[in-house]
């Protein structure tokens, strides 16, 4: 196997594409979902993003990142005008018609209709969620903090709605997103399939490690 380093000095000579790209893809596969907005208007907007993390579960977080907002950010725009957002997982079959939304509309043009992706509502939620997507979430915005080494902005909210297929609800709590065939990406451009290895028991020191049985 050849090694290759790199260093400060190797970055600065990056082309701009390759460099995001390179960075972008280093952090590894990571969960993809499609962010759902209205703004006051009533004109709807869809973006992907790869960058979901949870941030509590009581209450229940989930943050996001956005780029520099030196130009429109329709979703972050809209978000901060309405509070209210959604989060839909990506299935496999949905990756192609997702990534279309990463492409430059004018605010005025939906990404719903664009990249021919279904708008549906939830009760209690006045953002458009995705039809074609298995796990539906219902946000509402709680704080914005900001990156100040690159300008870039951690977008958290809470969670107030949920749906998604009973049989991936395992006892325990588990969501098993494999079984709906979930998908995730890395970088800007590659998706992934999704599959789980093993789940393992909570680890206590000095007490033998156990797998735990989906489903269990």
């Amino acid at each position: 196997m050849i090694l290759k380093s790199f260093d400060n000095a190797d970055f600065l000579n990056f082309e701009q594409r390759y460099n995001a790209l390179f960075f972008n893809s280093l952090s590894g596969i990571k969960n993809v979902c499609l962010i759902g907005t209205k703004d006051n208007e009533g004109q709807s907007n869809l973006a992907i993003f790869n960058s979901l993390i949870h941030v509590g579960s009581n209450p229940p977080l989930l943050g996001f990142m956005t780029r520099p907002d030196l130009v429109d950010r329709h979703t972050l725009q809209n978000i901060l005008s309405t509070n209210d957002y959604t989060i839909n997982l990506l299935v496999k079959g949905m990756e192609g018609k997702a990534h279309q939304t990463s492409a430059r509309y004018p605010k005025s043009v939906s990404e719903f209709d664009a990249c021919g992706l279904t708008e549906t509502y939830l009760e209690g939620c006045k953002a458009p969620f995705v039809e074609e997507s298995s796990v539906k979430i219902g946000m509402t915005f709680r704080e914005k903090i900001d990156i100040e080494s690159n300008g870039t902005h951690l977008i958290v909210g809470e969670i107030t709605k949920i749906q998604l297929p009973e049989f991936i609800l395992n006892k325990d709590g588990f969501v098993d997103l494999e079984a709906i065939e979930t998908i995730a990406s890395s970088g800007v451009d590659a998706y992934y399939s999704v599959k789980l290895l093993a789940r393992y028991q909570y680890a206590k020191a000095n007490q033998e490690l156990k797998k735990i049985k989906n489903d269990e």
